[in-house]
């Protein structure tokens, strides 16, 4: 990625996904007025995405219950999601989204492309109710990410947007003391 994504809007962009039995059509319109997440990963029916995939899946209902809709992201069609939403136990939790990008314009909007792979980067971007990236998260292939701590981020974005002129410290949970940057903080902290 060769500059920020962080304040920029989400590209425009059109797709399919396997959304609750059905397919749905999802384009950048569908962000607005809501928080979203878009969670890339590599491929359906390997062995760090479904973990990933299940432990945000848990904690879906309570995304929900925050304004935010999730929506994961490969480069698969909509079709394999469904047959790996059918096939998979885990995967046959999921209540989100699951985007088809078959032809990477989504992965490659976003800065997530592996090209020479044709594949996702384990990427996380959590969208504002404008369409502007608040949150990115890139981990290397074998490393799963934790949803209890996307859960927590989200919570401190929209914690920040809601608080103009607060900003949240390290490790920062929701009901902690927040902070009001001034020159007199500066060298007190």
């Amino acid at each position: 990625m060769s500059q920020s994504l962080i304040n920029t809007e989400v590209k425009p962009f059109q797709a399919t996904a396997f959304h609750n039995g059905e397919f749905v059509e999802v384009n950048e319109a569908s962000l607005k007025g809501q928080w979203s997440v878009f969670f890339f990963y590599p491929a359906d029916f390997t062995f760090v995405c479904p973990t990933e995939l299940g432990d945000l899946a848990d904690h879906y209902e309570e995304l929900k219950s925050r304004g935010v809709e999730v929506y994961s992201v490969s480069t698969d069609t909509h079709f394999t999601h469904k047959a790996w939403h059918d096939t998979s136990e885990t995967i046959g939790k999921i209540r989100f989204p699951m985007i088809g990008d078959p032809t990477g314009a989504i992965t490659r909007n976003f800065g997530v492309m592996i090209e020479e792979a044709g594949l996702a980067e384990r990427g996380t971007f959590v969208i504002d109710p404008e369409g502007k990236i608040q949150i990115i998260e890139i981990n290397a292939g074998g490393i799963g990410r934790d949803a209890s701590e996307l859960v927590r981020k989200i919570k401190a974005a929209q914690y920040v947007a809601a608080h103009p002129g607060e900003v949240c410290p390290a490790k920062w949970k929701e009901g902690e003391e927040t902070l009001a940057p001034s020159l007199d903080l500066v060298g007190k902290i």
